[in-house]
């Protein structure tokens, strides 16, 4: 009662982290795009596999079979996705998707329902844009307690200053972290008063 998430939920959409995922990032990083390379792409859940797609990088496209089940019944598809590169600032080029269902250039393309899209397309939200400002002020104080190295948890007290870490550092991050703490808690209290229904 009162922990993390547990506060009152905004939207009704589906969460990004609620579906499958494939990040050109990583694959750029594990050299999956490197025309003519074809890998067996898998995601896993507790060390069981749970879902498969076969890539095949091509000159400025990347294929992607795969078979999902809609009901009982199994279908397969073959969804190719092309691929963009723009030249970096600094130097060398990053590499995007091209969202298969608008062609919008995107990092991350989402499988639901047998459909590899981005994010807007299959209206998936962001799990933080579902988070109540009491949720907000948890998630920042859990961030800021591990950045000092404090155990984990809002009422658990406050920890000491990391060795190497300047003092105007330390105390501007504990000042913030006071905040979030009260913020949170007042918005707790709030939601708990009764007769408020």
């Amino acid at each position: 009662m009162g922990g993390f998430g547990s506060g009152p939920q905004h939207g009704g959409k589906t969460c990004t982290g609620d579906c499958r995922q494939i990040d050109v990032r990583r694959l750029a990083r594990e050299g999956v795009l490197q025309p003519g390379r074809a890998v067996a792409w898998q995601w896993t859940r507790a060390g069981e596999r749970v879902a498969a797609v076969d890539m095949q990088a091509e000159a400025g496209c990347l294929r992607l079979d795969y078979r999902y089940r809609i009901g009982e019944a199994w279908h397969d598809a073959t969804c190719p996705v092309p691929l963009e590169w723009t030249a970096c600032r600094y130097g060398g080029a990053r590499v995007w998707f091209r969202c298969p269902a608008c062609t919008r250039r995107v990092a991350l393309l989402y499988i639901v329902r047998g459909l590899f899209a981005c994010r807007h397309c299959h209206r998936l939200a962001y799990r933080c844009q579902r988070e109540g400002a009491e949720d907000r002020a948890i998630r920042r104080a859990e961030r800021i307690r591990a950045r000092l190295q404090w155990q984990p948890g809002i009422l658990n007290g406050e920890g000491w200053k990391p060795p190497g870490m300047r003092w105007c550092t330390f105390d501007r991050l504990r000042r913030e972290h006071a905040a979030l703490v009260a913020r949170a808690l007042a918005s707790m209290a709030a939601r708990l008063r009764p007769g408020r229904g």
